[in-house]
């Protein structure tokens, strides 16, 4: 069951009345005491197709409280209804023991219930982490991934409590007194689930965090403006998972709906039979190249086939085109190339073109990337339009309100990494691309464009500012008529950015290749580094981390999905000692993230394509450390 944390944090940070400071290396938020109803919002935001509460769930707060009168009680979060003034759900803490409070619906009217943890010790102005798991009649509060203290009450958490017309109070219970008057960092509600694994399992729980507001985070993001990204999101479909009550099944072609129960959680989902479920991977085709592979585009022409673009390294013979022909790629086409770094295939209404991002000059001394178009007649690529570049890494192309652009990342020109990127413009008047804006990047490697509703974004992986790898890329949004800073993202050697959706919710991989920095003592290893997943909220309009995976000098991720499943490969290239290292195929897990499940060994891995013929599903991965290349076939049961 897909069950994500719930940011109660994020919610409310648009609310007024709230400051960031920053005290002993973190950040949070104080809040005001002067309005308490402004630190609100309607539960419905969280519980978007349930108006029950989890019957299982856990609270995580990082906090730090200020040192108080003894007798002093203020509430971290309350969940009230409008005109009730009895508390349904609620967190307060007095100097030396902690209070969970909750509405007992088991007879008529109801009561309020307390739980008491005694001895817990907050209010000393320092960072504490706290995660209250609750579960019928057990409640567990592990504090800084101390022991848990256990407690078992007589009046179990009810099994179904509505919060209709209720909403969230930040650090209050509607009215100033009992106002919380420390610093908040982290609220998070994780349904059917005990999150103290997931917290105590890092190096620093105290900084542990399953999600943050991206203010608070140490690199601060900033959109363009608030108008943007303003639609809902969020919304299931039928057929996914449901928290705290029954949600609607549909009867879908193959079958009657399965209805499970969860015998851990006491939680509902829905769901139709897998007609395909990855089970393992195989080699099926290895492949000579012309030399060393720095890249593989996979594309069908229509009424033709499919075919496979190399983007080999030597100049002498260029690089390879190949068809699918009988179950596997076969050689059909040399192109001449200079070290030739990524291809980017393309149509413009029915014409066929085929990018060659160019990474060194050519006998003359010129220093193009070239544009090739499919000759119907020759059943050939030929060349069509060559475009001055700067060690040019990759090509993107997207169109973007009926308009056609094409953009090139330029990696450096000469020693200088700092130099413009361009993105061009297709003038149908001319046939040719024509330069529409320039963007600085810093050594950069990749675009990625995506969009998300009726907005259109691109964003860059900046590599190498000439001294240091640690460097924000960006993402930027198309606004009246180019491209603006969006947001900024501190990343490490990034070398490729992967978006993709689950469901309705919207994803960007960053793969971070290696950590250098010239002013700070070196790494005992600088490939073995983590790549992290962000995730698109809507809320704070911005891409906020979601996961971290441990990546040795990564340099692309591919999504794909098999049946119902949906997956992420990693080019592993290096781990500081060997080219010969494992990629991994992780597999989504719903509120557990990405888990690995494959294991692939690889060598100087560069580049992963998906592709599915009638045969079946493929994974294409080139090297950039040995003239061959593989194709692994995907079996499924």
């Amino acid at each position: 069951t897909d069950l994500r944390p719930l940011d109660i944090l994020s919610e409310a940070a648009a609310a007024r009345g709230m400051r960031v400071f920053q005290v002993q290396g973190m950040r949070g938020f104080q809040l005001s005491s002067s309005r308490p109803r402004a630190l609100a919002f309607p539960a419905s935001r969280l519980f978007i197709h349930c108006d029950r509460f989890p019957e299982e769930f856990s609270i995580i707060v990082t906090l730090r409280a200020l040192r108080g009168p003894a007798k002093r009680n203020e509430y971290i979060f309350t969940l009230m209804v409008e005109e009730s003034p009895g508390v349904l759900v609620g967190l307060r803490y007095a100097p030396d023991k902690l209070h969970f409070l909750f509405w007992s619906q088991e007879r008529a009217g109801g009561w309020q219930s307390r739980v008491t943890f005694p001895n817990v010790s907050l209010s000393d102005n320092r960072w504490h982490t706290l995660v209250l798991a609750v579960s019928g009649q057990s409640f567990s509060l592990t504090v800084d991934c101390s022991i848990p203290k256990d407690v078992v009450v007589e009046t179990p958490f009810p099994a179904s409590l509505s919060v209709r017309r209720a909403s969230f109070y930040l650090g209050n219970r509607r009215r100033r007194k009992g106002v919380f008057t420390g610093l908040l960092r982290q609220l998070v509600l994780l349904p059917g689930a005990d999150a103290t694994p997931r917290i105590c399992h890092a190096v620093n729980f105290k900084v542990a965090t399953l999600s943050v507001p991206t203010v608070l985070q140490d690199v601060p993001a900033k959109p363009v403006s608030n108008e943007v990204l303003k639609y809902p999101y969020g919304q299931c479909p039928h057929g996914t998972g449901s928290v705290g009550c029954l949600p609607l099944c549909e009867e879908g072609p193959h079958g009657a709906p399965l209805q499970l129960k969860s015998p851990c959680f006491n939680l509902f989902f829905c769901g139709f039979p897998v007609r395909h479920r990855l089970d393992y991977v195989e080699e099926y085709q290895n492949l000579v190249t012309n030399s060393e592979a720095m890249g593989i585009e996979v594309f069908t022409i229509p009424k033709v086939g499919l075919f496979a673009a190399m983007a080999n390294r030597l100049t002498p013979p260029g690089s390879a085109i190949y068809r699918w022909t009988d179950g596997k790629f076969v050689h059909y086409q040399n192109i001449p190339t200079h070290q030739a770094q990524s291809w980017k295939y393309f149509t413009i209404g029915k014409k066929i073109f085929l990018a060659v991002a160019n990474f060194e000059q050519n006998k003359k001394g010129q220093e193009f990337s070239v544009i090739y178009k499919w000759s119907r007649r020759k059943a050939k690529f030929i060349t069509y339009q060559r475009i001055t570049t700067h060690s040019a890494r990759d090509w993107e192309a997207f169109v973007i309100e009926g308009e056609a652009f094409l953009a090139v990342v330029n990696h450096r020109e000469g020693n200088n990494h700092n130099i413009d990127s361009v993105i061009y413009r297709w003038n149908p008047r001319t046939g040719l691309f024509e330069t529409n804006q320039t963007i600085p990047t810093s050594g950069a490697y990749d675009w990625e464009f995506f969009t998300i509703g009726p907005y259109s974004f691109l964003a860059v992986a900046n590599t190498f500012n000439g001294t240091s790898t640690k460097i924000y890329s960006h993402i930027y949004i198309w606004l009246s008529g180019s491209f603006q800073l969006f947001q900024s993202i501190l990343t490490f050697g990034a070398a490729d950015w992967e978006v993709f959706h689950i469901g309705d919710r919207v994803f960007l991989a960053v793969a971070n290749s290696h950590s250098y920095d010239s002013g700070t003592p070196a790494p005992s290893n600088f490939y073995a580094i983590n790549s992290s997943i962000y995730e698109l909220n809507i809320t704070a309009q911005m891409f906020v981390k979601f996961q971290d995976l441990l990546t040795y000098s990564a340099l692309d991720w591919e999504f794909f999905s098999v049946g119902d499943d949906s997956f992420l490969v990693v080019a592993n290239s290096f781990d500081g000692f060997t080219f010969s290292v494992n990629s991994i195929i992780y597999r989504w897990q719903g509120y557990e993230g990405f888990v690995a499940a494959h294991h692939l060994p690889t060598v100087g891995c560069r580049d992963w394509e998906a592709f599915h013929t009638a045969e079946g599903s493929y994974l294409f991965y080139s090297s950039a450390k040995e003239p061959l290349s593989k194709v692994l076939k995907l079996k499924t049961t």
